[in-house]
């Protein structure tokens, strides 16, 4: 089954499922969804930062600081992001993804879907999914913060990252 077929839970304003539909019927009549994002530090603390590929059927090749995906029809965001941590890591044997909080994105033009945060630590050598990420590299907090202005971001990663900084600043 190809990524444009996977069938996902089509949920309200409050995450309550209403339906369901295949991802690319759900991003071309813009259903809102369910996504998780992983933020991955390896041992050092450093924040895994990646540029998607081309193929990508959202945000080709722009970057993100996170790792993350849909979540598939019937599946927990807990499942989702240990799942989506592992495939785009290229990693088995991860510690369970932390939950941090959820919001609503809404880019204002269609794309809208519920967005779980997490954060993991991954010890493990990554060899990351070719199919979804063409680069990759571990970034300092400090590095990370430089190239905001200079490298251009996935909305929905950027939404996360400014909220996940609100967060951690309210402690």
């Amino acid at each position: 089954m190809s990524a444009a077929d996977e069938i996902l839970d089509i949920v309200d304003e409050n995450d309550v499922v209403v339906g369901q539909s295949p991802r690319a019927e759900a991003y071309a009549r813009g259903l809102r969804h369910r996504c998780v994002f992983v933020q991955a530090r390896d041992a050092d603390g450093r924040l895994f930062v990646h540029r998607r590929t081309a193929t990508k059927l959202v945000f080709p090749s722009l970057y993100d600081m996170f790792v993350g995906g849909v979540v598939g029809a019937g599946e927990s965001y807990d499942s989702a992001a240990l799942r989506e941590a592992e495939e785009e890591l290229g990693v088995s044997g991860l510690p369970g993804p932390v939950p941090l909080f959820k919001f609503l994105y809404d880019d204002g033009a269609g794309r809208t879907w519920w967005s779980a945060v997490y954060e993991v630590r991954c010890d493990l050598p990554v060899d990351p999914q070719v199919e979804e990420v063409a680069w990759h590299t571990f970034l300092t907090e400090e590095e990370v913060e430089r190239r905001l202005t200079e490298w251009t971001w996935v909305p929905d990663g950027l939404a996360a990252y400014e909220r996940l900084r609100e967060h951690r600043a309210a402690g």
